[in-house]
């Protein structure tokens, strides 16, 4: 699974902007001026560019989110950074308390 190739988010991001939001390219710049973009940025820069007004709609699109080990990592290191428990992780995050609870005892065990 980690031979898998990962998109050009760096690509498709600068694509999308200078084609159908321009007006956003300034907000979206110090995001996009990194070498790599991590899940986190990719968030960011969904989030600046489609503000979500509806529930239903981020829902659905909370179904197709996948994060990499690194991104666990950082997201389980800020757990500690910050004492939060699961719940207020999975809140911070918007992710699941049960996705939280699965990586906790799979990365935290290897």
């Amino acid at each position: 699974m980690e031979n898998l190739k990962k998109p050009d988010y760096k690509r498709i991001y600068t694509d999308l902007l200078s084609l159908k939001f321009p007006e956003k390219q300034n907000s979206c710049e110090h995001i996009l001026s990194k070498t790599e973009l991590m899940v986190k940025d990719v968030l960011l820069l969904n989030k600046i560019i489609f503000p979500q007004d509806d529930k239903k709609d981020f829902s659905l699109n909370q179904k197709h989110r996948s994060y990499d080990r690194i991104s666990i990592m950082e997201i389980l290191d800020y757990q500690k950074c910050h004492q939060l428990n699961n719940s207020q992780l999975a809140n911070h995050f918007k992710i699941s308390r049960n996705s939280v609870t699965k990586w906790k005892k799979h990365f935290q065990n290897n």
